[in-house]
């Protein structure tokens, strides 16, 4: 699985690129906002429907546009590909499969699968649980692809219990049945993945920075009571905030050394080789679960990083022998290898080298 062809419109400075990729290393080269991030985030929204900047979409149209649209052609197999297609208007995001519309945003992730090291990269470790659920949730979607279906019907009935919290109280438990059932199936999924994980993120963590940080799958309600038994000892404080505190949209990946919160002891350079390392081990365990090669695209590699962390930092990604796409301020950058295919940007222009 590789990104072949993609075009984007009117998103950020772009107000048009046009790329073929090759199935290794791409290397997109400019100067200090020419675009080459945008570049990255146009190819990023294609497989996720969402940037990893922003969690406000509508900040990706293009000034005085009324929408922004990517499309491209994803390679599966010798001879199969798929098109997908992302338009995000004022109004909110859609996306087409093939010529069809798809019933989520979520689809689009196991059509293409994509991640992301950029220069923010430690804020996974820095910041809330949010971003921590996304990461995980990820890759569940690839291993156990009916966890799609189920994340987004606990979503719906999730929403229909807290509308129900701000407007018919009494109505409340008739969601809790369904909430609970679901609730507890994406958190075995999610705890199954995390087992999973453990050997790669060890391997991965211990070469890159040399720490033993630890994972922990944190559920979202307490360990004392099953997530029925949670949902009806929170009913009162649900109603007074009109919102439903238990539950795995609560669930945290705690990241710790020693006990202690990984964010609270690690300096910036350290959160940013632990987050690179859960990227890592995660895509290690994608291509040995599923025989799959997702496409990993590095913003500016090199920031914040030098010397021999740096090429820790390089090894691990040259041996996930996965499709690369490589911004750089250098058209000599050579951390990957020499690139297939090479791309020069200035002021939003993409131009083939």
């Amino acid at each position: 699985m590789s990104l072949s062809e993609v075009t984007i419109s009117n998103l950020r400075c772009i107000e048009h690129a046009d790329l073929r990729l090759p199935p290794g290393l791409t290397l997109v080269y400019g100067g200090n906002g020419s675009g080459k991030t945008s570049l990255l985030e146009g190819i990023f929204v294609l497989g996720r429907g969402r940037s990893f900047r922003t969690r406000n979409s509508e900040r990706l149209i293009r000034r005085g546009q009324a929408h922004m649209r990517v499309t491209g052609d994803v390679r599966r197999g010798l001879d199969q590909s798929v098109r997908l297609g992302v338009e995000v208007t004022r109004t909110g995001a859609t996306a087409r499969i093939s010529g069809r519309p798809a019933d989520t945003l979520a689809e689009l992730s196991q059509f293409f699968a994509v991640q992301v090291i950029e220069p923010g990269v430690h804020r996974l470790i820095e910041e809330g649980g949010y971003r921590r659920r996304r990461w995980l949730d990820w890759a569940v979607f690839h291993v156990e692809p009916q966890f799609v279906d189920t994340w987004l019907r606990y979503t719906r009935v999730l929403k229909q219990r807290n509308a129900a919290l701000k407007s018919q109280a009494a109505t409340v438990s008739v969601w809790d049945p369904d909430l609970a059932r679901l609730g507890q199936a994406i958190t075995e999924s999610r705890v199954r993945l995390i087992e999973r994980l453990q050997p790669y993120w060890r391997a991965a963590v211990s070469v890159l920075s040399g720490l033993e940080v630890e994972l922990h799958y944190l559920r979202g309600w307490s360990q004392d009571h099953t997530l029925a038994e949670a949902l009806n000892v929170s009913r009162i404080a649900d109603e007074t905030r009109r919102q439903t505190h238990a539950g795995p949209h609560r669930a945290d990946v705690a990241v710790r050394l020693h006990g202690r919160e990984a964010r609270d002891v690690l300096s910036r350079g350290q959160q940013k080789l632990v987050a690179v390392a859960m990227t890592v081990a995660q895509l290690r365990l994608l291509q040995e679960s599923s025989q799959m090669a997702p496409t990993l695209l590095l913003d500016d590699p090199a920031a914040e990083l030098d010397g021999e962390r740096l090429q820790r930092f390089i090894d691990e990604v040259a041996s996930l022998r996965c499709q690369l796409v490589v911004t750089s301020l250098h058209p000599e950058s050579r951390l990957f290898g020499t690139p297939e295919s090479t791309f020069y940007m200035e002021a939003g222009r993409v131009q083939p080298i």
